[in-house]
């Protein structure tokens, strides 16, 4: 039995881990060095689900699985909805698809998180190739935008000194005070500062037209489109000056750029659009296909590696699925009733299902309403490979300790295709098979096979290999009354796992109390939260983090335009005592 494992944790990092005497510690071989997140060095404190029930009371796990295909028997193969979460890049957690689209279920799909800025990324670039985290090394100057590293990714930050530092947030986060510039921006402007850095740009003659003409030769039609802006008007509206615009771009031109995406940026119903326009004012630089330069977002962890499990089945959104059309639904490693937005419909519709089962590891608000709750085994029990959104590393999760407690996801996948009589290859062959993409370099770590070291090297993944720039844009400055809700990441937990927060944070100018309870409000729904001051947001924004209980009361089902993506800060909120 190995010793060595990696982190499980939906983040960028994809920490590898030295397992000794029941503890966690940083492998320090490893591509972070020996250095972990709060979240994985506090992790064995975190309790985890022991024991397996069923309405309420303690089964054991072979009851549970009875139980299990009880349910399953009493539904309709197109009755029972199988709900996965993403939070996991553990390859063999998708094992569950298999049964359940051989069964005739239904999946879902659609995204929670970064889908809205995944799908602006292809429509100009092909496919989203992200830029390897160790090209930021070799930048000069390095851009968050709406990212914020010491909370998401804090092992970029050995990275990025001595390099110029620009940050383009709402909030003045920890790396925009020591930044060179900082622009605070109002929230869901990010689209029209992205165009009028492309057409100033353009007018200063910092255009990179010897990419451009090889690589995006629609780039004059692409300035026309920024023309339509009114360039005043603009600026006061999305409160940035036109010397902020001048100071960002004598930074940038003719040097090594990379630009450092965070999701909160495309959580809204133009976020393909924002995505784009980012995307074009790279490419006006021509920051793709070389060396210490791109657009790092949240690129494919899957890119390379085809799946060996059936997927093919019927699928509803994962966005705005209407649980109450299914009879039997099997949950896991998610959250709905606190990550899907619009919880107060998640709610209702969950209700009124007969068979609820949670699959995962943590109790939520979940595995308070289902009927049969099925805990899963730890990371540190059973094996897995796994891929990163990040970088291209691949990392072999060994199992370092063994425990009777839970249920692996391929050991119950199996479980039911032996009671079904449906094919399923030894847990053995999938691992195989996963680190058969797995191919070692010089410096002695595993990546994943025949992915480009520096993407777009020879052009786009379009089919002309050229950028396509956006020919139009849709989206309007907000006018409507209210404030705007931001929902970022908390350093304390990690989407509802861990220590959630339970306040609403707000500038002290509005004349809230630190303490008191006020009811933060939308179309959608309400919630009551105690206030915080912060001084580090602007005067019209409410901050509350991701995993806050009953934030996503106010947040929208609606997808963004033309993928189906959630949009978590479309709605403006009011706050009243």
């Amino acid at each position: 039995m190995s010793n060595i494992t990696a982190c499980p944790l939906d983040c960028y990092d994809a920490c590898e881990i030295l397992f000794e005497q029941g503890t966690i510690k940083g492998l320090k071989e490893g591509h972070t060095n020996g250095f972990l997140c709060q979240h994985l060095n506090h992790y064995e404190k975190h309790e985890t689900i022991q024991v397996p029930r069923y309405k309420g009371a303690e089964i054991t796990i072979d009851e549970a699985l009875v139980k299990l295909k009880e349910m399953i028997n009493s539904s309709k193969s197109d009755e029972i909805l199988y709900y996965r979460g993403t939070g996991n890049f553990a390859l063999m957690q998708e094992v569950g698809d298999h049964f359940f689209s051989s069964y005739g279920a239904t999946l879902t799909d659609g995204n929670l998180c970064d889908g809205a800025g995944e799908e602006g990324i292809i429509q100009g670039r092909g496919s989203n190739k992200n830029m390897p985290i160790h090209e930021v090394a070799k930048s000069e100057v390095v851009i968050f935008w709406g990212r914020n590293p010491h909370v998401t990714s804090s092992h970029i930050l050995p990275l990025i000194k001595g390099k110029t530092i620009i940050v383009i947030d709402p909030i003045k986060t920890k790396i925009a005070k020591a930044a060179d510039l900082h622009i605070q921006l109002k929230p869901h402007t990010d689209l029209f500062l992205a165009m009028l850095l492309s057409r100033f740009l353009h007018i200063e003659n910092g255009c990179d037209e010897e990419f451009l003409d090889k690589y995006a030769s629609g780039y004059e039609e692409y300035y026309e489109l920024t023309q339509n802006l009114r360039i005043k008007a603009t600026l006061e509206q999305i409160d940035v000056s036109l010397g902020e615009l001048g100071d960002l771009l004598r930074q940038v031109k003719g040097k090594r750029v990379a630009i450092v995406c965070g999701v909160g940026i495309q959580k809204y119903s133009d976020g393909v659009d924002v995505m784009r326009a980012i995307d074009a004012f790279a490419t006006m630089l021509g920051l793709f296909g070389k060396e210490g330069c791109g657009v790092s977002y949240l690129g494919s962890s899957r890119e390379g590696i085809a799946s060996p499990f059936k997927k093919d089945a019927k699928k509803v959104s994962k966005v705005n699925t209407d649980f109450s059309l299914f009879k039997t639904v099997f949950i896991q490693g998610s959250n709905p009733l606190s990550q899907m937005p619009d919880s107060l419909r998640v709610r209702e519709s969950i209700s009124k299902v007969e068979n609820v089962v949670y699959f995962g590891l943590y109790e939520n608000e979940t595995s308070e309403i289902a009927d049969l709750v099925i805990p899963a085994k730890s990371f540190l029990y059973k094996d897995d490979v796994r891929t990163s959104y990040s970088h291209n590393r691949i990392s072999i999760m060994s199992k370092v300790a063994s425990s009777d407690i839970g249920i692996s996801e391929y050991e119950l996948t199996a479980y039911l295709c032996k009671e079904y009589a449906l094919p399923i290859e030894s847990e053995e062959f999938y691992l195989k098979y996963f680190k058969s993409f797995a191919i070692k370099k010089m410096d002695g770590l595993s990546y994943v096979d025949k992915r480009e070291e520096i993407p777009y090297k020879d052009g786009f993944d379009t089919e002309d290999k050229e950028f396509i720039f956006p020919d139009e844009f849709n989206s309007k400055i907000g006018e409507k009354d209210g404030m705007h809700l931001i929902t970022s990441k908390s350093q304390n937990s990690l989407n509802t796992q861990f220590n959630r927060e339970e306040s609403v944070y707000l500038h002290s100018s509005l004349g809230f109390r630190e303490g008191e309870i006020v009811t933060v409000s939308s179309i959608n729904g309400s919630v009551e939260l105690k206030v915080k001051n912060n001084d580090d947001l602007r005067a019209d924004c409410v901050l509350i983090y991701s995993g806050t209980k009953g934030v996503n009361n106010l947040t929208s089902s609606k997808h963004a335009l033309s993928t189906k993506s959630a949009i978590f800060q479309e709605n403006k909120v009011e706050i009243k005592r």
